[in-house]
């Protein structure tokens, strides 16, 4: 089965009306929401067909343009949703939640996400969670967590920010990590490229961060980028001298360990 480690199906059918029931039967996904609508929603379709219903306040979200009185109604809002979500077992993920350093706006608050972040780790700690990290330009403050973060289910990076041997890093420090790829290594993104090809078979996962990690000349990304990114995968590989059986059922199997999904035989 196709599977997609990090999306927005909430999002995604509101420019592509249709995608639910392409994903029906045919995609197991982890869906990552940022309030309460967006999750109750992903919690709605999950009874028809599974996802992994994935919470967190996005590390972007202190940044974004609205009234701070509102942004910290908001914050403070998800982080008492966050809670009760993982006390009803609610909660397939924290996520996606980590650092974003990536400009001044965002640098900004860093200090803010800092907190944010404590939050949402030791809401995964507490609940046996795995969690999803989104990093941009903030790798060094996934080190300094590295403690924490051993000794979380699952870590999975969403769209695999860091190089080589950073993945390595971590590995080495007992953490139990996963590195996912979308379209970023269809687009000759060279350090994604090279981490793709070189990383153990049984850390890969695949996403579409659907809609947003689009390919030159889509609108958005969805589910029917999937095959493409698997092949994109497979040819790095098969380059780098690994061979593997077929990659969709490696992925199959790694999403399923790194998010605890059980398969019907189970």
């Amino acid at each position: 089965m196709l599977t997609d480690a990090h999306c927005h199906p909430f999002d995604l059918v509101k420019l592509h009306p249709s995608s639910e029931g392409e994903r029906r039967g045919a995609v197991l996904c982890a869906a990552s929401s940022w309030n309460r609508e967006q999750f109750e929603y992903h919690e709605k379709i999950c009874r028809d067909f599974p996802l992994v219903p994935c919470f967190a306040a996005h590390p972007q979200l202190p940044a974004s343009e609205m009234p701070e009185e509102e942004k910290a109604a908001l914050i403070k809002e998800d982080l008492e949703l966050l809670e009760r979500l993982a006390l009803e077992k609610r909660l397939g993920a924290v996520g996606e939640t980590g650092f974003d350093l990536y400009d001044a706006a965002m640098r900004e608050t860093e200090k803010i996400q800092d907190g944010l972040f404590e939050e949402h780790l030791s809401a995964a700690l507490r609940g046996d969670l795995p969690i999803v990290l989104h990093v941009r330009r903030a790798m060094h403050k996934v080190f300094a967590q590295a403690g924490r973060l051993k000794k979380c289910r699952a870590v999975i990076f969403h769209c695999w920010p860091g190089t080589l041997g950073e993945g390595e890093a971590l590995l080495g420090r007992g953490i139990n990590a996963y590195f996912s790829f979308g379209t970023a290594v269809m687009l000759n993104h060279k350090e994604a490229m090279r981490s793709c090809a070189s990383f153990p078979a049984e850390r890969l996962l695949v996403e579409t961060d659907a809609p947003y990690q689009r390919l030159r000349g889509k609108s958005f990304s969805s589910w029917a980028d999937l095959p493409g990114i698997l092949a994109a995968v497979a040819a790095l590989r098969a380059r780098a001298g690994k061979k593997e059986a077929a990659l969709e059922i490696i992925t199959e199997e790694n999403f399923r360990r790194a998010f605890g999904v059980r398969t019907k035989e189970q």
